[in-house]
This record gives structure tokens, sequence and C-alpha cells, in this order.
């Protein structure tokens, strides 16, 4: 494993951007660089596998769980993908594609735990010290404004306001305190629920509809 391969970062004329919420700009790089560096920095020596997808009628997205496996270390991480409908009649366009969406965007997330693309993150997480961070009655995050790709950019988008009301809907029908809630994400994912991503707050739902 060339662990300085895997860290280096990409060259700017591989990064792309596009919107995210609050008139942000993201930076992402596209699935086929990620596995060209896997390729290159673990001579080809992985492997990349689903172990569960679902189909979350709520948020009208897909979940899926992937794992990327190099020798004995193994790293698992949750992908997502808005549906993409017809504006006319409002059926799924291509399922195959969100799946593949969700798919690559497992894939990158995974691969961050390997050191991939995480300089592309580091100013993602919100500037809110975390003995600061609102806890009662905060404000849902604006909506996600796009394509409905949620996998398809990187995993940089905020949760949509969507998510975020089914997440405490879902807290209130376990029993549990909305305190009780925000530790549980920050022990998770390091932030409280209305600063997560798309793809760990489908993450979370799944692991709420499991309890």
């Amino acid at each position: 494993m060339k662990r300085e391969l895997l860290e280096k970062a990409f060259d700017p004329s591989q990064i792309k951007q596009r919107d995210g919420n609050f008139g942000k700009r993201i930076d992402y790089v596209e699935g086929h660089a990620i596995i060209q560096r896997l390729n290159d920095a673990l001579d080809a020596k992985w492997s990349f596998s689903i172990l569960e997808h679902h189909i979350l009628k709520e948020t009208d997205e897909i979940l899926v769980l992937g794992e990327l496996k190099t020798g004995d270390v193994v790293k698992s991480q949750f992908g997502s993908s808005r549906i993409t409908r017809a504006k006319e009649t409002g059926e799924p366009i291509s399922l195959a594609d969100d799946y593949k969406a969700a798919a690559t965007d497992a894939l990158k997330k995974a691969a961050t735990l390997f050191g991939v693309g995480l300089h592309l993150y580091s100013s993602e997480k919100p500037s809110v010290p975390r003995s600061n961070a609102p806890r009662e009655n905060p404000k849902p995050p604006e909506p996600q404004k796009g394509n409905g790709n949620g996998g398809n950019g990187g995993n940089g988008n905020r949760l949509s306001a969507k998510q975020f009301k089914y997440i405490l809907r879902l807290n209130e029908e376990t029993g549990r305190t909305r305190q009780e809630l925000d530790s549980m994400t920050l022990k998770l994912f390091g932030v409280v629920p209305q600063y997560l991503t798309k793809s760990d707050a489908s993450a979370l739902i799944q692991n709420l509809l499991s309890n």
C-alpha cells in the first residue's frame, strides 16, 4: 500500500465544482479518478462490494452500504443518490443509474478512509464549535437544490429539510429525546443532525428504522 500516493492531493485539472447549499461551491472528483488512484496506489489489488441496498421511500433516495477491501484492510461506508424522476410523469428515469450513483458515492466515501481525496472535504465541516452547536429547536437546513443526483458529486451536500424532519419524527417514535439524538450523531458523525451530509443522513435514517 502506497500511503503517500493514496493521500496525495488531486491535480487541479481533476477537481470539478458544483453548486452546494447556502451559495457555496463544492469541490469533488469523479468516480473514475478515485478508481485510478486506488489502482495506482494499491497496484490494482483491491475490491469493492455492495453489502446492502435500500430504497428509502420517505426521502425518495437509494441507500447502499459499500465495502472497500485491500489485503486484510476493510473499510465500509454508506452512499446515497436521489431517485431521478421524469418531470412530466414522476416516474423513475433509470433506477440502475441511481444505484450506480449511490455505489459510486459509497466508493468515494470508503476511499476517504484510506486517505483518498480527504483534502477536498477539509473545509466542508461546519465552523460552529461542538460545545456551542445549537441543540434546541434548530432551524431545518435549506432543501438541497440541484439535479437530484445526490451521489454523483461527492458527499458534501447538507441534508435536505425533508430528511431532517424525517429524522426528527423517527427519533420521536423510538422514544429518544432530542439531546440523545444530538449525542448519537456527534458520536457517529462528529456533528449534530442539522449539519449531516445527505449520505450520513441516509445512514442515520436506516439506523433509526432498524431500531
